[in-house]
């Protein structure tokens, strides 16, 4: 397993994350498992949200922790806030008092004292950078937050946060994957006039996260559009899947460690989000971290995925 430092504190952690976005169904006991099998593969890192399972993947984690002494201090625990699910509509909230509120919670359902890092679920265009400034200063004096990023945000924005947040933005977790490039596609067709040409991530959130030192974390890794399905095996993408299972076989790995070395190979601190629940995919991902793919190869893949250059 390939680590990154991470946070202000420059922690060593796992170059894949377990996202368990998926397990509010699952036993304790498997979700224990999974996460055993992770760290015997080197991976120290789970992500979550406040949302999942509506709370009740933070409520499963917090009876693992329980039920494993010792086990919350082998890991790096992430969650994310800020997407509020009234029961009129699903809106974004990034008050002061939301954050606050929302951190308390999943400390009591996690049933841990602090997060490693806490990030903002997805934009909220009515946010008060000052605001959450307060919320986040009080969050790590108190000691229940060490670190804090955001999911989703374009360079301009995360350039306001910073204006008046005093720590460094920990991460930016984006959708990207094979099948979903739109964050490379802008930038191969500068100043052309196509649809691969338009800019969707608010203009370069790659090469600003690079400068900024800031990791990007890679969700949906392994799937197209938006929830749409898994690209691996999947008839509306033969030659993408070609071309990964040729270089899986080159490398003695599956299409799966491919895929997700694809996402790696882009220079600078980046992560890709797993979420699988079996424990043989677990394993599978891991061998990501034990090849990389050539600037080819890679170039490859982009275009097999049915995108071009110019």
């Amino acid at each position: 397993m390939r680590y990154i430092e991470f946070g202000k504190d420059k922690e060593k952690v796992s170059e894949l994350i377990i996202g368990l976005m998926r397990i509010s169904e699952m036993t304790t006991e498997a979700v224990a498992e999974l996460i055993h099998t992770g760290l015997e593969e080197g991976i120290n890192f789970l992500d979550l949200a406040d949302i999942y399972g509506g709370g009740k993947s933070e409520e499963i984690v917090g009876k693992v922790f329980t039920e494993n002494p010792g086990l919350r201090e082998k890991v790096f625990l992430q969650s994310k806030c800020g997407i509020r699910c009234d029961p009129d509509f699903t809106y974004f909230d990034f008050s002061k008092d939301y954050i606050l509120e929302a951190v308390d919670g999943m400390l009591a359902r996690l049933r841990t004292d602090h997060l490693d890092s806490l990030l903002l679920h997805r934009p909220d265009a009515l946010m008060e950078p000052d605001e959450i400034a307060e919320a986040f200063d009080r969050l790590y004096e108190s000691g229940k937050v060490r670190n804090f990023g955001v999911s989703n945000m374009t360079p301009m924005m995360m350039e306001m946060l910073s204006k008046e947040v005093t720590f460094p933005i920990c991460a930016n977790q984006i959708q990207l994957s094979c099948a979903v490039t739109q964050v490379f596609d802008a930038g191969f067709h500068m100043d052309m006039q196509c649809d691969r040409g338009i800019m969707r991530d608010g203009g370069g959130v790659l090469e600003y996260c690079r400068m900024k030192k800031i990791p990007v974390q890679a969700w949906s890794s392994l799937q197209y559009g938006y929830f749409q399905g898994v690209f691996l095996g999947s008839d509306k993408y033969s030659e993408l899947n070609a071309v990964l299972d040729r270089i899986a076989a080159e490398n003695g790995v599956t299409s799966m460690a491919v895929a997700l070395a694809w996402i790696l190979r882009y220079p600078g601190s980046t992560q890709a989000v797993i979420g699988t629940t079996k424990q043989n995919r677990i394993r599978e991902a891991a061998k990501a971290t034990e090849f990389e793919l050539s600037r080819k190869e890679w170039y490859e893949i982009y275009l097999a995925a049915g995108n071009d250059l110019p």
